[in-house]
């Protein structure tokens, strides 16, 4: 058991870590927009095509993620499409114009599609059952990492070599880390020949008969469930938001309407990554110590995600203060709260289709941000306004569609079904 507890460590720390990756991948044009618009000569509408290029694939893959894990294995998948993302970081780098990068950008989208599944799956072998929800919320922590990286390090990076080279070098890392996956990671204890227990007999006896399912069985059971369309819908409709505005349009909306500097920009964007790096175990802690149930975080974050939305979509003074309060509220209550919302869509299942119920449900998110992201360069873009002379006025417009989504989503939450007392059945 000893050997177990110190390997699965080094398993997280080398799957953490690729996940950093992720959420730089997923929030880096955010700072870089302008820069983007300048030198690939691309106005908001073709700015929003190339920041959603990353989360239309990432979304396809979300199903033949769950699937892989389930069947081909976590390991294998992982370093593959590691790879993948690699070549498609350098041909971002690279891009002569802006349909090299839309391509390297999907590149990048189904390279990296393939971590956060195959990890959850991983985790749910390595660690027991009570352990599940805290470990998902650090995961998401680390994550947050890579949102602080895509932030004010990106800006002095890019100043210090230039975004191109930029994406070169972060592509040598994801490489480097396929390697590391493809050493040491191992989809479960039993591969090394240990015996691990996950401390619930019944959830173990769920897994065997889980395993008797086909793949096409196992989506169908999904995909029946009412309760799991619950979450779908708060999905898409939340992280709409935490992707759209944080991956993208977060940063022009500093820079055209309050006139800041992308450094400026950059150190208030960071406040997202401290968002998601504090909030996403704050809220799984809340979800397992405080309330000892998951649905009152869902709604509590929702209802908090209709304050913030409301501030972008009808305020036209809010102070800098105001600004940095506000970005760390948007991760934590569009965002960080996806670590409990997660383990609601595992718990409604046999913890032998984890990959694939995860799949499934992480693929709401990405294509709701793949629509959003060009949506709201469409409504910018309607203003018969581009570049610098974009104002607070038209982001206010465009960001008004992030209000009704909070709207929905707190209904999703509202409408959703307690998991919690499931495990001690």
């Amino acid at each position: 058991m000893h050997n177990i507890k110190s390997y699965r460590w080094l398993i997280f720390g080398i799957l953490s870590t690729s996940y950093i990756l992720v959420y730089f991948h997923r929030l880096c044009t955010s700072v870089l927009a302008v820069d983007l618009m300048r030198d690939l000569n691309a106005g908001p509408s073709l700015i929003g095509i190339l920041g959603s290029a990353y989360f239309y694939p990432y979304a396809l893959m979300q199903l033949p993620a769950g699937l892989l894990s389930d069947s081909w294995g976590a390991r294998k998948t992982i370093t593959l499409f590691f790879t993948v993302a690699f070549l498609g970081s350098a041909i971002f780098g690279l891009a002569p114009n802006v349909t090299w990068a839309i391509i390297g950008r999907t590149i990048v989208g189904i390279g990296v599609s393939m971590l956060f599944v195959p990890t959850l799956k991983i985790l749910s072998q390595w660690f027991t059952v009570r352990e599940y929800a805290y470990m998902t919320g650090i995961l998401l922590s680390i994550g947050g990492l890579g949102s602080l990286i895509a932030a004010t390090p990106l800006v002095w990076l890019s100043n210090f070599i230039g975004w191109r080279n930029s994406f070169i070098a972060v592509g040598m890392v994801t490489l480097s880390l396929a390697i590391l996956v493809w050493l040491f990671v191992r989809n479960r204890p039993e591969d090394k020949g240990w015996i691990f227990d996950r401390e619930n007999i019944k959830e173990n006896n769920k897994t065997n008969d889980s395993n008797d399912l086909s793949l096409i069985v196992a989506v169908r059971t999904v995909l029946k469930s009412i309760d799991f369309w619950y979450l779908a819908l708060w999905f898409f409709f939340s992280f709409s938001i935490a992707f759209s505005f944080g991956g993208l349009w977060g940063g022009p909306y500093l820079i055209h309407a309050y006139g800041m500097s992308r450094s400026e920009a950059g150190h208030i964007l960071s406040m997202m990554a401290l968002g998601l790096v504090f909030g996403a175990p704050f809220l799984t802690w809340l979800s397992d110590r405080v309330f000892r149930q998951r649905k009152p975080v869902l709604i509590i974050t929702s209802i908090g995600m209709i304050f913030c939305t409301a501030l972008l979509a009808f305020s036209d003074n809010i102070p800098v203060w105001g600004l940095y309060v506000l970005y760390f509220m948007i991760t934590i209550c569009a965002n960080g709260v996806g670590a409990v919302a997660f383990t609601m869509c595992k718990e409604l299942f046999p913890i032998g289709i984890a990959g694939t119920v995860t799949g499934l449900a992480n693929l709401f998110p990405f294509v709701g941000a793949g629509i959003f992201q060009p949506f709201v360069g469409y409504l910018l873009e309607r203003h018969d306004k581009v570049g610098e002379a974009l104002d607070i006025s038209s982001y206010q417009s465009a960001f008004f569609p992030f209000f009704i989504c909070a709207l929905i989503a707190l209904i999703a939450a509202l409408c959703s079904k307690e998991t919690m007392e499931r495990r001690n059945i």
